[in-house]
């Protein structure tokens, strides 16, 4: 596939690290519609959820008398915050894997 310049460091790591894909046997398949939009429903409840994390987060900080209470409050939502993400993450690498199955 000619182009018309030069490619940029970010495309040459990509040919590189498809190239090992394809010695290691790792096949490349297109997502399907179904799971891209599984995929879209995955992130959305992931924001909703993030979202409604922290209104409850803001109401309990105007609550806070001390610093170890604000202190305790941010620790929890950060806690949350990658619960959260890695939820959503393993969601989207499960509907990945139904594509190679």
């Amino acid at each position: 596939m000619p182009t018309d310049g030069p490619k940029s460091a970010y495309e040459l790591a990509m040919e590189r690290l498809r190239q090992k894909d394809r010695e290691a046997g790792v096949e490349e398949r297109p997502l399907t519609e179904a799971q891209k939009a599984a995929i879209a429903e995955a992130r959305q409840v992931y924001q909703a959820r993030m979202a409604e994390r922290e209104i409850l987060h803001r109401d309990a900080l105007n609550k806070a008398r001390t610093r170890e209470e604000v202190e305790k409050l941010e620790s929890e939502l950060a806690i949350d915050r990658d619960r959260l993400a890695s939820d959503r993450d393993r969601k989207i690498a499960e509907i990945k894997e139904q594509s190679a199955k």
